[in-house]
């Protein structure tokens, strides 16, 4: 007896093929570069999920150093400051001070200077 797998060869298609819509050209209509594409799509999202907190956090750290510059305190005294006052702010929300609530990030950049003088 013979048997046929076109209906799961089917479904297969069906499924990578629907993954790829948003391709242009072979990946999108042929089944082999489809795979292909639909492979490499999945390595690239996996390894910049972790990418974009490196990105983040760079912006963060660039926001935060213009906002201490502006105070006349470099990054690096501001955070060795923090440390020493024992202020855990993490870098997302003091970035978000900085932009939002300058009175706030004044008032950590007085306590970081006010613990570097110590």
């Amino acid at each position: 007896m013979r048997v046929s797998s076109s209906p799961v060869r089917r479904r297969r298609h069906k499924r990578v093929l629907k993954q790829v819509k948003g391709h242009i050209g072979g990946p999108r209509r042929l089944f082999r570069s489809a795979t292909m594409a639909f492979d490499r799509a999945l390595c690239y999202a996996y390894r910049d999920r972790k990418v974009r907190k490196r990105d983040f956090r760079r912006l963060w750290i660039t926001r935060i150093n213009a906002a201490c510059r502006q105070r006349g305190i470099s990054y690096s005294c501001f955070i060795h400051g923090l440390s020493k006052a024992e202020a855990h702010v993490d870098r997302k929300i003091m970035a978000d001070l900085a932009v939002r609530d300058p009175a706030a990030f004044d008032a950590l950049v007085g306590a970081a200077k006010a613990a570097l003088t110590e």
